[in-house]
């Protein structure tokens, strides 16, 4: 008699394999019924990429089932976002409603985002490779938050990566990698679903045991789940050693090929190939096509069993695991295998053969257990309500709010005048920062690319050290060695260490902005590079907005200023991609006490519930400091702009400036209220909060929100309607540009259109337009 243990593992294993094949039904309908039942009004292909669904169901229903506990996160690979959908829907937590509307307005999401779907999303993919980057920073987040006894050793969990083998070209996930293993991270399982198919083709041969070294070089464990247990049965018969030898060579494309062209085509191929030995044609011989088809593509990603041992393996330790699942692409639809199937769509006749071969009932398709018998409706209802991953746990954590500093506590820092730079600054407030006693200094976490001192944040690191899970010995300290870095190396650093990768700096970012809903836990994270390689990093940076993630991005120093340095180093367009970046608050303060204003707004906003990330582009050009006779600029600042001098009302002229070219603007303007006194001087702190702020304000009026003034129009109404603007900004010009459409002013624009060079401030301001001269000829020009 069996063991009763087995047969009940045989019996979950049964209904496991008739869930999965719900799963796969309710992903794969869910996009027919978007591309082909669903009303099209502009007759555009909706897509959903069935394919890419069919190759990660057995790994998502082993993992959703049985394998996940409430604690671990999952970056869901986005081709497959049907497939959790689905699972979503059968926990309760994605309505039929949104799955009826999938890739519709409100409905289910093209690819899972925290910000859009209403099921269970914990990191937002959809832009490939990055996805897999932010489960090995989200791990570091997580052994942060944990060496503070923040999260408890009990509630620790894995940061799982579901990803397509073609996301492995993906250089940012080797950054990741890189960096994952400087801070020896764990609890994270990378599970790549191998089916050696891109969107355009089969994937490359050689790289078949590649990417395993590369992980175990790196300090992972390797799992390769080659074969299914059907498979290894098979192998263990006579003449199975041939069959197996035969699959290990077989070109990708020739696999691919056989599979599409099913059991037949198998026969003919392994009977040709294998005609040297009688052992393994009898093997053969024994499986019908269809049989035989499916012990070929039945491999390690299609079996349950392998799958669930390998997990049930894995979560004995800690180690970071990579796992390799091979897997078919499109599999048990019909056209699996095909090179062309990625975007393959399968037509109604054609999903009607599957609905018949999985015993759905015609007009049942959205219930995900039609046409099963009482006894496993209710097996099936049983299984998914006992999935630890199933339970009623919070998720999505709402962290309490933490008092942070006020403007005054901030404007102690750079109090005194003379001159300063922002960047200095901005080192003054994070070395005062570090230096408090407060629950908000503990949670402020920062992190650079390898530019912690050239971007001012040492103070703050030579105060607080920097993180690493086990503590390092300073060399130099302890050999009486002069040293400006006095960093410390242990769990209680709050520095994050990066190399030379922007990348890995925004998805760091990424992952430490998203702790208060991940873990319950708040961190005030602060970012520093430099402003010319924002764009290196662009694609992470709109990720880790795209999920809400709130931070404070520090970068400096910036633009033509930076003028020894050379064209490479200096910034043209960022502040132009600040104003384009949603979820992302651009300012470019001229002076220290903006800049310490604006970072108690940036500390604010981080926890706020309609809040947002900030950028500060700062400089280290130093420059005298005003003197303030009142207060009422603060808020001009943060609101994006304020009249550093006023107008006269009705005045025909003003200059507008931003950031570092103070000075130049300031001199202009001195110069030209000689002969028009009544001329005013415009500081612009944030071009995207005017321009955010004026266009909101527009549609008010055809919203039904009500007409109301923008900020901006309220400033430039002082001017007369026909007043010229010089607008002059150390970067794209076009940033202030846009200010003579509010109320129909003529403008000049100055600014940098082209790759600077090395010199000293006066040649470089002088040969690219930016110098006062240059100002007062644009005020000449206007007034002509």
């Amino acid at each position: 008699m069996p063991d009763g243990s087995l047969t009940a593992k045989r019996q979950e294993i049964a209904l496991l394999r008739r869930l999965e094949e719900r799963i796969l039904w309710l992903a794969a309908w869910t996009i027919h019924n978007a591309n082909h039942l669903r009303e099209s009004r502009d007759g555009l292909k909706v897509g959903g990429h069935q394919a890419s669904s069919a190759s990660l169901t057995t790994i998502m229903t082993a993992l959703y089932m049985k394998a996940l506990r409430p604690q671990d996160r999952v970056a869901v690979k986005p081709h497959a976002s049907p497939v959790f959908h689905a699972i979503q829907h059968l926990f309760g937590r994605q309505s039929l409603d949104n799955l009826k509307r999938f890739r519709a307005l409100g409905g289910a999401q093209s690819y899972p985002s925290r910000t859009k779907d209403v099921d269970d999303v914990d990191f937002s993919t959809g832009s490939v490779g990055l996805g897999v980057a932010m489960t090995a920073f989200a791990s570091l987040a997580q052994d942060y938050l944990a060496a503070r006894g923040a999260v408890k050793p009990e509630k620790m969990g894995r940061m799982i990566s579901l990803l397509g083998d073609a996301e492995l070209d993906e250089g940012n996930i080797y950054e990741a990698l890189i960096e994952a293993c400087k801070h020896d991270i764990r609890n994270t399982w990378w599970i790549v679903d191998y089916n050696r198919q891109s969107l355009d083709a089969t994937t490359q041969d050689r790289m078949f045991t590649r990417y395993g070294e590369i992980f175990e070089a790196a300090g992972w464990a390797v799992e390769t789940l080659k074969w299914s247990k059907r498979q290894r049965e098979a192998f263990a018969r006579p003449g199975g050693d041939r069959l197996q030898a035969w699959i290990e060579t077989a070109p990708n494309d020739l696999f691919s090929a056989l599979t599409y062209q099913g059991g037949a085509a198998w026969r003919e191929r392994l009977t040709g190939d294998l005609a040297d030995s009688p052992d393994a044609l009898a093997l053969i011989a024994a499986y019908k096509d269809g049989d035989l088809a499916e012990l070929m593509t039945e491999l390690g990603g299609h079996c349950l069993e392998t799958l669930l041992e390998a997990f049930e393996k894995a979560s004995q330790d800690d180690r970071p695991r990579f796992f390799i699942a091979y897997t078919v692409k499109g599999l048990r639809l019909p056209f699996q295998g095909h090179k062309d199937n990625h975007a393959g769509l399968m037509t109604p006749a054609q999903i009607a053969e599957l609905r018949e071969r999985l015993g759905v009932v015609e007009g049942e398709e959205w219930d995900p257990l039609s046409g099963l018998s009482a006894a496993e409706r209710t097996a099936i209802k049983g299984l998914v309500a006992r999935a630890p991953f199933a339970a009623e746990v919070a998720r999505d954590h709402l962290a309490p709010s933490i008092p942070t500093p006020s403007a005054d506590d901030l404007l102690a820092a750079v109090a005194g005048g003379g001159e300063q730079s922002t960047q200095a600054a901005f080192g003054k407030v994070m070395f005062e920062i570090a230096a408090r006693k407060d629950e908000f200094a503990g949670r402020v976490v920062t992190t650079s690319p390898d530019v912690t001192v050239s971007t001012n944040l040492g103070g703050f690191v030579n105060r607080r050290g920097v993180f690493q899970r086990r503590a390092h010995d300073d060399v130099f300290k302890r050999r009486r060695i002069p040293s400006a870095q006095v960093w410390s190396k242990a769990e209680t650093g709050q520095h994050v260490e990066l190399g030379i990768a922007e990348n890995n700096l925004f998805i760091a970012l990424a992952a430490l902005g998203l702790t208060a809903p991940l873990f319950g836990e708040r961190l005030f994270p602060v970012g520093t590079l430099y402003d010319p390689f924002i764009a290196r990093g662009l694609d992470a940076l709109n990720y880790a907005c795209y999920q809400d993630a709130r931070f404070l991005l520090v970068a400096t120093p910036s633009g033509l200023t930076l003028a020894p340095e050379g064209g490479a180093h200096q910034s043209i367009n960022a502040p132009v991609i600040g104003m384009a970046q949603p979820g992302l608050d651009t300012y470019e303060p001229a002076f220290a006490d903006e800049t310490a204003v604006l970072m108690a707004h940036a500390f604010e906003r981080i926890q706020a519930k309609n809040g947002a990330s900030t950028y500060l582009r700062l400089s280290t050009r130093v420059i005298a400091q005003p003197e303030r006779t009142d207060d009422a600029w603060r808020q001009g600042v943060i609101d994006g702009a304020y009249w550093l001098r006023a107008p006269a009302p009705g005045a025909r002229l003003a200059i507008i400036y931003s950031g570092a070219l103070a000075p130049e603007a300031l001199c202009a303007f001195e110069a030209l209220v000689e002969d028009i006194p009544e001329a005013g001087l415009l500081a612009v702190t944030s071009a995207d909060r005017l321009h955010r702020d004026w266009t909101a304000s527009g549609r008010a009026r055809w919203t039904g929100d009500g007409r109301r003034t923008s900020t901006i129009e309220s400033l430039l109404s002082l001017l007369d309607r026909d007043a010229g603007l010089v607008t002059l900004t150390d970067g794209a010009p076009l940033a202030l540009s846009w200010l003579g459409s509010v109320r129909g002013q003529r403008v000049r624009a100055l600014g940098l259109e082209t790759f600077g060079q090395s010199g000293d401030l006066q040649d470089l301001y002088a040969k690219y337009r930016l110098d006062a001269d240059a100002v007062l000829d644009a005020c000449a020009d206007l007034l002509a």
